[in-house]
């Protein structure tokens, strides 16, 4: 899928591209084009007007300048009189030799009286003609197309040229950006099979628990079913009640439904409640809590997602610190930003395993600590972290692990 949607970018972006390389080089043709025969007509009007560039005692020589730079074109100057439906043809002038009486002539003034126009062109002998009706004579000026057209193709070679690199690197650079732009995709739609897979993993091993103690307590007679089986029934559907809440938390998250209610709330409270809720379990585990707060933090959030967002990391602190190691939990004011820190000794995480810490149902090696819960915490408040436009990251190294929040203050 990821690479049908590659694909498709790649070819809407040279579609696109086709198209206005296409339009670019169509209009750069029309304007050479127009500039062109302009000179053609330049030419034109001097011969026929005989206004000729003149270089010192040098010859009479017609063309246009551009640049600085005199252009001279082949031309050649007949005069027509009419008279008994046939015409007498006299040439005047030109760069051109042995005209006079010759079948070529009688042909490209055939071709151009024919036109009945002012001005054209003589297609079969490449020549731009401009008449000029003097009363009893016309005076006709032409001027060979040779070089014009000439021009026009080599332009459009190199221009074509041109166009066809930049084709090829709009192309390399396309496929880099295609590959860039779907990158988020393929991730995402990596996670979400992987999320599945774990999904279903996670509810299957309570499902199996369940299903073998019913059919145990439906096998046995009334007075001989141990309460055990009835005990692990109820413990695997807790357990799953909050696996589901835990993941429809997150779906939550994702679809951006039930949006955090915000309103001032003093995160310094929010981190002593929670702190003093886990104390007697951090002592329990033999892991004791240290814990400061800086007073008066206030901030703009939702008290019961933050709330969850300290409980989770103290929660994460207890099961995976260093047996006899003390947690620490600390709260500072930097600048305009509420830090909070809550770090636990133990062996320090590999850096490929530290930043999927919050991949959603990841969960670290087994001998770095407890393995309960389903691994959707760290990633629930990375998501809470998110809504409250605050950052979440881990650090962790010999002296072991940190979990750093961040989030402004309330101005």
């Amino acid at each position: 899928m990821i690479q049908k949607l590659r694909l498709k970018f790649v070819g809407v972006c040279m579609l696109l591209v086709t198209a206005v390389l296409a339009a670019v080089l169509l209009a750069v043709y029309a304007a050479v084009e127009n500039n062109i025969a302009d000179l053609s007509h330049q030419v034109l009007r001097g011969v026929i007007q005989e206004q000729p560039f003149r270089r010192g005692g040098a010859p009479a020589e017609f063309g246009v300048e551009i640049g600085g730079d005199q252009v001279l074109l082949p031309y050649f100057t007949v005069n027509v009189w009419p008279g008994n439906g046939a015409y007498t043809v006299y040439v005047t002038g030109g760069t051109y030799g042995n005209l006079e009486d010759t079948e070529e002539l009688s042909a490209i003034l055939q071709d151009c009286l024919n036109q009945n126009q002012p001005e054209g062109v003589v297609k079969s002998y490449r020549l731009r003609y401009l008449i000029q009706d003097n009363g009893l004579y016309w005076k006709i000026a032409f001027v060979d197309m040779s070089m014009e057209q000439a021009m026009l193709r080599e332009m459009m070679r190199s221009y074509l040229r041109i166009a066809l690199a930049g084709f090829t690197l709009l192309l390399g650079v396309s496929i880099l950006l295609a590959w860039w732009a779907t990158r988020p995709v393929e991730r995402a739609w990596r996670q979400q099979r992987q999320f599945l897979s774990d999904a279903s993993h996670e509810l299957k091993t309570p499902l199996t628990v369940i299903l073998s103690n019913a059919e145990l307590l439906e096998a046995s007679p009334m007075e001989a079913r141990p309460a055990r089986w009835t005990d692990n029934i109820l413990s695997e559907a807790r357990q799953m009640k909050s696996l589901v809440e835990e993941m429809l938390t997150l779906a939550r998250a994702d679809n951006m439904t039930q949006a955090p209610v915000f309103g001032e709330v003093s995160l310094s409270d929010i981190v002593e409640d929670c702190a003093m809720a886990f104390e007697p379990v951090a002592y329990e585990a033999g892991k004791p809590l240290e814990y400061s707060a800086a007073p008066e933090l206030t901030v703009l959030g939702d008290r019961d997602r933050l709330r969850r967002l300290v409980s989770v990391l103290l929660d994460n602190a207890v099961k995976y610190g260093a047996a006899g190691g003390t947690i620490t939990l600390s709260l500072q004011r930097t600048d305009r930003q509420a830090r909070l820190v809550v770090s636990n000794p133990g062996d320090p995480i590999p850096p490929e395993e530290l930043k999927r810490l919050f991949e959603r149902f990841y969960r670290a090696d087994a001998s770095r600590g407890e393995q309960t819960g389903f691994g959707l915490g760290l990633s629930i408040a990375s998501a809470i972290a998110a809504e409250h436009k605050g950052t979440l990251k881990a650090e962790s190294d010999v002296s072991g692990t940190r979990f750093i929040f961040t989030m402004p203050l309330k101005r």
